[in-house]
């Protein structure tokens, strides 16, 4: 792993750390914006703009094929299987796209919901992830998530 690379989880492991010992939660609260969404297991509502840039339609296919499992249809999270990215939670001053790159690299301990650990994702490539993160940023900027 580069140095990048172990500066992210480092990074990623004194926020949670820090959020723990401060007794402050980033979970969603009663009253917060997520609300129960099209399909019958999503978790959020998300507007899906009219038009996505290349890359981000090149992400689409990737996140569906990818993602979507765990994630929802167009990020919007699952009912007890994975936390929608179109929530305030991903945005990119607390989620950076390098987070999103080495999730879907080495997993990620459970820190913000309570559908356990995130394993690493078998067969996607930087590119790849590169691509779903244009996709997911289009989802939340359309959602005014910036």
């Amino acid at each position: 792993m580069s140095k990048y690379g172990i500066f992210g989880v480092a990074l990623l492991a004194a926020i949670g750390l820090w959020l723990a010992l401060s007794g402050k939660s980033t979970e969603p609260a009663s009253g917060d914006t997520m609300t129960s969404g099209s399909g019958a297991s999503a978790l959020a509502d998300v507007v899906v703009p009219d038009t996505l840039s290349a890359n981000a339609q090149v992400g689409k296919v990737a996140f569906e094929a990818k993602c979507a499992e765990c994630h929802g249809e167009n990020a919007a999270g699952k009912d007890k299987a994975g936390p929608p990215l179109i929530h305030k939670i991903y945005e990119p001053s607390h989620h950076g796209d390098a987070s999103f790159l080495l999730a879907a690299q080495n997993g990620v301990r459970a820190h913000h919901w309570s559908f356990g650990n995130m394993p690493a994702v078998d067969g996607v490539t930087d590119g790849d992830v590169k691509s779903i993160i244009a996709y997911v940023r289009e989802l939340q900027r359309a959602n005014g998530i910036n």
